[in-house]
């Protein structure tokens, strides 16, 4: 006896620019965003992204902008839009596609296995170099470096201070109980 064989659709970045709506592109699979966040959840991003932004123009880091959601580029099948994130690299295109310095995804319940799980692989793959998850409730941060092409966790807290390297000519402090 035969077993049907289920053809997924696979999508690419040249399907994705024609969507509507809020999506992510994985693997050649949509991902529909989830309705519009929370107002907890905009106001960290809203903080976090100005607590960034005052860090990065504060050491004059004129490489480096942080961003909100942006459309980043991982491969042709593969687009995510962090809730924040720095790259230090000129975008030329509608879209990210250097690999950013610093990524950002603040989690919810309906995102939180993607962010721990397929976000967490692709940003390690594409060689984030800080990757931080930021859980609302109950108001943590987790922060993770590439070492050696894997993760570790540096920091699992409430609130810190931590240095980030951008580049080679940029380092920026960050006091994370601003965010809250």
């Amino acid at each position: 006896m035969e077993t049907a064989v289920r053809i997924l659709p696979h999508y690419t970045y040249t399907d994705y620019k024609h969507w509507e709506g809020k999506w992510e592109l994985i693997d050649g699979i949509p991902h529909a965003m989830s309705p519009a966040p929370l107002p907890k959840h905009q106001k960290i991003c809203m903080s976090l992204g100005a607590v960034l932004y005052n860090a990065v123009k504060d050491m004059g880091c004129k490489k480096c902008t942080v961003s909100t959601p942006l459309d980043y580029l991982i491969a042709e099948d593969t687009i995510v839009q962090p809730d924040v994130l720095i790259y230090c690299s000129e975008v030329r295109t509608p879209y990210l596609e250097d690999t950013p310095v610093l990524v950002v995804e603040v989690s919810s319940p309906s995102t939180a296995l993607k962010d721990r799980h397929t976000k967490y692989s692709l940003y390690e793959k594409s060689g984030v170099k800080y990757y931080l998850i930021i859980q609302p409730e109950p108001e943590k941060i987790t922060l993770f470096l590439l070492d050696n092409g894997s993760y570790t966790i540096v920091k699992d807290e409430h609130a810190f201070q931590f240095q980030f390297q951008l580049d080679e000519n940029c380092t920026i402090e960050v006091d994370f109980s601003e965010i809250w």
